[in-house]
C-alpha cells in the first residue's frame, strides 16, 4: 500500500489552529489530523470546512500537556495507519492564564507551561524518530510576540513561548542533516477567541499597520513553511505582528 503523508495540528479546532488546518489541506493537499482537547463540536466544524473544500481530515483527541494520553492516542493512530507518516507537525496548542506575577497561582504557571512548552515536547518527541528515518519533515511551532519581547501580565505565557523559541532554534540544528526543518511563527494580536476580550480599538493604535491580524494570515505563513518552497529556512522565528515588534 502506498504511504500517505499527513499533517498534524495541535489545538486545531478553533482560531489560528483551525485556519492552519484549512490552509494545509487546501494549499498542500495534506490529509490533516485535527487535534483538540475539549471542544468536539468545534473540531467537527473544522473537519467539515475542510471536507467542503474537497480536503480530507481526521479528528484526534488528546491533551498535549498529558504525555501518557498524547502517546496513547498517537500510538493508536499509528497502529491504524501502519504505512502512513505524520511528516508535518504544527505545535499550536496553547492556553493563557493571565495575571500579575506576584499574584500568579502555581496552577496558572504550570498549566500554561505544560501546554505550550511540554506539549511541544510530548508531541514532537513521540513523532520525530519517524521523520528522522524518513529523512524529511516540517516542524512548525506557534510561538508569540510575548515570547520574544515579554508581555506584562503574561509572565507564564511569555516564559512558555520563549522556551518554545529556544527549543525551535536548538532542535533545528540537531535535525537539519536529515532534511527536517524546524521553525516558529510569532503572531502578535490576531483576531481569535483568545483576543476577543481585549480592547482592540485602543491596542491597534500601538500597531503600525493599525489593525489586528487575521488567523488566515498566520495560516498562510505556516503553510509556506510546511511547503517544499521553504526548504532552506530553518531555526527561524518569523514575526507576524503588523510591525508592533521585530
Amino acid at each position: 500500500m502506498e504511504r500517505r503523508n499527513y499533517a498534524l495540528v495541535t489545538g486545531g479546532s478553533r482560531g489560528i489552529g483551525r485556519a492552519i488546518c484549512i490552509a494545509l489541506a487546501h494549499d498542500l493537499n495534506y490529509p490533516v489530523l485535527i487535534n483538540y482537547q475539549s471542544n468536539a463540536k468545534a473540531a467537527e466544524e473544522t473537519r467539515e470546512l475542510i471536507a467542503a473544500n474537497g480536503g480530507e481530515a481526521e479528528i484526534i483527541r488528546f491533551d498535549v500537556s498529558n504525555q501518557v494520553e498524547t502517546h496513547e492516542q498517537l500510538a493508536h493512530w499509528k497502529s491504524q495507519h501502519p504505512d502512513d507518516l505524520i511528516e508535518v507537525i504544527v505545535n499550536n496548542a496553547g492556553i493563557t492564564r493571565d495575571g500579575l506575577f506576584m499574584w500568579m497561582e502555581n496552577d496558572d504557571w504550570n498549566q500554561v507551561v505544560q501546554t505550550s512548552l511540554n506539549g511541544f515536547y510530548n508531541v514532537t518527541k513521540f513523532l520525530i524518530q519517524d521523520l528522522l528515518r524518513h529523512r524529511y519533515g516540517r516542524i512548525i511551532n506557534v510561538a508569540s510576540v510575548s515570547g520574544a519581547k515579554g508581555t506584562a501580565g503574561q509572565t507564564n505565557y511569555s516564559a512558555a513561548k520563549a522556551g518554545l523559541i529556544g527549543a525551535t532554534k536548538a532542535l533545528a540544528q540537531e535535525v537539519a542533516k536529515r532534511n527536517i526543518t524546524v521553525n516558529a511563527v510569532a503572531p502578535g494580536f490576531i483576531e481569535t477567541d483568545m483576543t476577543s476580550a481585549l480592547d482592540e480599538k485602543e491596542l491597534k493604535k500601538l500597531i503600525p499597520l493599525n489593525r489586528f491580524g487575521k488567523a488566515e494570515e498566520v495560516a498562510d505563513l505556516v503553510s509556506f513553511l510546511a511547503s517544499r518552497k521553504a526548504s532552506y529556512i530553518t531555526g527561524e522565528i518569523i514575526h507576524i505582528n503588523g510591525g508592533i515588534y521585530s
